[in-house]
């Protein structure tokens, strides 16, 4: 069965809810890497909007200067439905960026 993987990044997200990805037709997220680009460290949220409720894969998560953190490992997987969207947020302006791994529209 043939899939389509892709990524998305953003750069310099701050302190206002960024949306990463838009699911499509049910996308199977692969990888987070949250990347902090300042010399000091930051709080990140990453969480998944939907229906007007959020639900947080990382909460106040801190990262120190200079450093990353991967949320999905170990062949993990998060499906999306085609309403929801994967954001992020920091307590700092222009401080974070991410890169999200994922498969578009899983088949059958």
């Amino acid at each position: 069965m043939a899939q389509d993987f892709r990524n998305t990044l953003a750069r310099e997200i701050g302190t206002g809810d960024t949306t990463i990805l838009a699911a499509g037709d049910y996308d199977a997220v692969i990888g987070i890497r949250c990347c902090n680009i300042l010399t000091s460290s930051i709080l990140v949220d990453v969480k998944i909007a939907k229906g007007g409720a959020d639900y947080f894969l990382a909460k106040g998560v801190s990262i120190p200067p200079n450093s990353a953190i991967e949320l999905i490992q170990g062949g993990a997987k998060i499906v999306l439905a085609s309403t929801d969207t994967l954001e992020a947020v920091s307590d700092t302006a222009t401080s974070l960026d991410v890169c999200v791994s994922y498969i578009d529209t899983i088949s059958s």
